[in-house]
């Protein structure tokens, strides 16, 4: 995490980022939202609203109020099924007769191993599943989605979240959760796949992107700089734990404990997801062996 910043809007204020994109704070800050969940409103006259966000009523008044004489919400994009991005998107729906376009419902995009973690009762933590989500338009990787005055290609970045889409509009990225300034973004099994984040990161890397914008915080003015140090977080985080298992095998919470000596512990249960996180995906590199069935609680150890 970094040191805190500036950013600090007025939530439910309809702030102008540029012409034809505008910013709404939804009311809901927290350690996993920062400041709350960022809503953008694209266009001029139909406007795509990109994250409704969470249950919030005020908000819901923020975002219609939002809109300007001849001008009307025609898209609801929702980049993934958290609790803080989409809730909000069926009642926006109501009102304004628009589709919610997404990916897909809450499991969609996940990945076979994660699949089989969550036949074990396995549960992701951070911000909490949106299990009731279903949007009215599927999207896929490559589609584009369009109205009078923009255009939008879907990037399916999973990672955080197996149905997370990045947005791009010409050369701006709305990122959602997978790139923030603030934080680095939470990868929790079996919703969150450290393997498909990483390869999501350098698929994002392949443009020449000017800012994107995020879920939560304020806006990223030197993308590829933010990708390389996310990607360097992540192999710094692996090189560790690697190192770690030189010495003796452990669980995902004995690792934790032994790699986070700074962190309280009522923060260990996150440290520990996040060290799971990664002895799944070097475990399908072959770099570690679990000495059981793969679970958050067996014990892993250096292949030969």
């Amino acid at each position: 995490m970094q040191a805190p910043d500036d950013f600090n809007p007025m939530p439910g204020r309809d702030d102008e980022l540029q012409p034809g994109l505008r910013r709404i704070l939804a009311p809901n800050p927290s350690p996993m939202t920062y400041r709350g969940t960022n809503t953008y409103l694209l266009g001029q006259t139909d406007l795509a609203v990109i994250d409704p966000g969470p249950a919030n009523a005020d908000h819901l008044d923020a975002i219609l109020n939002a809109v300007k004489p001849g001008q009307r919400i025609s898209h609801i994009i929702v980049t993934h099924s958290h609790l803080d991005h989409s809730p909000l998107a069926a009642p926006l729906a109501e009102r304004t007769q628009a589709k919610i376009i997404a990916f897909g419902g809450p499991e969609a995009g996940r990945s076979e191993v994660m699949a089989e973690l969550a036949t074990q009762g396995l549960a992701g933590g951070g911000e909490g599943i949106d299990t009731a989500f279903r949007p009215h338009i599927e999207v896929e990787d490559g589609d584009v989605i369009a109205a009078e005055g923009w255009q939008l290609n879907v990037i399916h970045t999973p990672g955080h979240l197996g149905n997370h889409i990045a947005l791009g509009w010409g050369d701006v990225c709305f990122t959602a959760d997978h790139v923030m300034g603030w934080a680095s973004s939470l990868v929790s099994p079996p919703d969150g796949d450290l393997t498909d984040f990483m390869a999501a990161c350098e698929k994002l890397g392949q443009h020449n992107w000017s800012v994107f914008h995020a879920g939560h915080g304020a806006p990223i003015n030197d993308p590829a700089k933010r990708l390389d140090w996310l990607i360097t977080h992540r192999r710094a985080r692996e090189k560790q734990i690697l190192y770690a298992l030189e010495t003796r095998p452990g669980t995902a919470r004995e690792l934790a404990e032994r790699i986070y000596t700074e962190t309280p512990a009522a923060l260990l249960p996150a440290a520990e997801r996040n060290v799971f996180a990664h002895l799944v995906d070097l475990t399908c590199r072959f770099l570690v062996a679990p000495q059981s069935k793969l679970s958050v609680g067996a014990i892993f150890a250096r292949t030969p």
